[in-house]
């Protein structure tokens, strides 16, 4: 009798300890998850207002004086090429000043107004990753009666299952937390990515106008879509996340729910990984 009722008191010890262990992960993984489909939809502006002012004054005073001298060159280069296609002055026109003239004037338009096409194509990618979100509404909330459930599960199991599962637990719990941590390095170095490509916008801009130079300026617009349509990759990977966790949940199996939890989380940050190489090879940037 005695023995029973210590062993009961154990298995309730164990239960209670496997509950509060998968409490914690769940909780972590929904609030890193949340995080992820809160900011991936952010323009530059609007996650760091701070940040994003110092990187518009920087790139104004220290890189558009460079990116002018680019230009310079640039467009000298462009009238040389436009008077030798001429048959070397033989077959001369004036009208290809006028040409270049516009040309120029264009160029120095584009550059002045570099960190307006900037936020352009970021606003433009908020607005789908908006769109979208809308849509993907698969909740990555772990259902939090799975728990109720579990625990009723466990009510059944020995003393010897139920302290495998709680040692499995307590391990698991802190390798969520490094995954937790990983997620959130790959949501915050996005971002950092978007304010250095942003802080060198007027350098490639400046070779837009010229044919031969032009690589570099469309290839840096290439990257600015690229890394602002990763923010809907990223988004894509939560919502089937959601709906592939809301699927293991429903198992009644502990063991199968918390290595399921944790092989999708783990696909998760490879995924979210993955998003910069497959968003840069759709937009063709190289």
């Amino acid at each position: 009798m005695i023995l029973d009722m210590i062993q009961e008191w154990f298995k309730e010890l164990l239960i209670d300890g496997i509950i509060s262990n998968l409490t914690g992960m769940f909780d972590t993984l929904n609030t890193k998850v949340g995080e992820i489909a809160g900011e991936v939809g952010m323009t530059p502006a609007a996650w760091n207002s701070s940040i994003f002012n110092m990187i518009r004054n920087l790139s104004e005073t220290v890189i558009v004086p460079i990116a002018g001298i680019i230009l310079t060159f640039v467009m000298c280069y462009e009238l040389i090429q436009l008077i030798i296609e001429k048959n070397n002055l033989h077959d001369f026109d004036t009208w290809i000043f006028f040409k270049w003239i516009f040309k120029t004037a264009c160029a120095i338009l584009i550059l002045s107004n570099t960190f307006n096409i900037v936020n352009a194509v970021f606003d433009v990618s908020q607005s789908v990753i908006s769109r979208a979100g809308g849509i993907i509404q698969g909740s990555t909330d772990l259902a939090p009666g799975m728990l109720d459930t579990l625990e009723a599960t466990l009510a059944d199991k020995d003393v010897g299952y139920l302290l495998g599962l709680w040692l499995q637990t307590s391990v698991l719990g802190m390798t969520m937390k490094a995954l937790g941590i990983i997620i959130f390095v790959l949501v915050y170095g996005r971002m950092l990515e978007i304010f250095m490509l942003t802080s060198l916008a007027p350098l490639p801009v400046a070779t837009l106008s010229n044919r031969e130079l032009g690589s570099m300026g469309q290839n840096y617009l290439k990257s600015l879509f690229a890394v602002g349509f990763q923010g809907l990759l990223m988004l894509l990977c939560v919502g089937i996340y959601g709906i592939l966790i809301q699927g293991i949940t429903t198992s009644a199996d502990p063991i199968m729910v918390v290595w399921g939890c944790v092989g999708y989380t783990v696909l998760l940050c490879f995924m979210l990984f993955k998003t910069g190489s497959i968003s840069k090879g759709i937009f063709g940037v190289h």
